[in-house]
């Protein structure tokens, strides 16, 4: 069975978010490529998105739906979200930069892995703008029968994303080390957006 089109806006807006090059992201590439926890730190980062995402449709999709007033807010202001990010990843596609992965340092224990994860993913305002407030508002303008498939969307891309980012970092550390890396990331980041943001206007 193909995968529904709320689903597919699930995984495409997650996607244009959680792609954005940013500390976490930088973070779990780094772990990959040291091969230091990088199992505990991608299971953190996804359980963190997982949750979060959860409870912004939920919270946020029961809210929304009680007005039309805020149903038309979050799509117009989740559009204008991504319009506005997409642009700006345009804009850092052509300004220089690569993945500095550092010199030599000693390897961290478990639990200063996981405190460091921790801290990286909850203390950044960020994740909870694109989780809980923007994918929550989007989500919540969907069907409520419609709604899980928009979470089931969003958590797989969190899934897919931080896997590769954890998983393939070593295989990829030449690539990442070039600016032109980031710029075809920040190049599809922003194109992702902008396409989204489209479909999100529509409805």
């Amino acid at each position: 069975m193909l995968a529904s089109t709320v689903y597919l806006k699930g995984l495409g807006v997650c996607a244009s978010l959680i792609m954005a090059i940013g500390a976490q992201n930088a973070h779990v590439l780094r772990m990959g490529l040291k091969r230091q926890h990088v199992t505990l730190t991608v299971i953190v980062c996804i359980l963190i998105d997982a949750t979060l995402i959860g409870l912004g449709v939920a919270g946020m999709g029961a809210l929304v739906q009680s007005s039309p007033l805020l149903l038309a807010t979050a799509r117009w202001g989740g559009a204008a979200f991504l319009l506005v990010y997409g642009l700006r990843s345009w804009r850092a596609a052509f300004a220089a930069g690569a993945l500095e992965v550092g010199g030599e340092q000693p390897r961290l224990g478990a639990r200063q892995a996981l405190l460091m994860v921790l801290a990286l993913s909850l203390l950044n305002p960020h994740v909870y703008l694109d989780t809980v407030v923007l994918l929550g508002a989007i989500g919540g303008q969907q069907p409520e029968t419609e709604r899980l498939d928009f979470v089931a969307g969003a958590m797989t891309a969190s899934v897919l994303w931080f896997c590769a980012l954890g998983y393939g970092a070593r295989l990829l550390s030449p690539w990442f080390a070039k600016p032109i890396a980031w710029r075809g990331i920040d190049a599809l980041t922003g194109t992702t957006m902008l396409v989204m943001a489209g479909m999100v206007a529509a409805g």
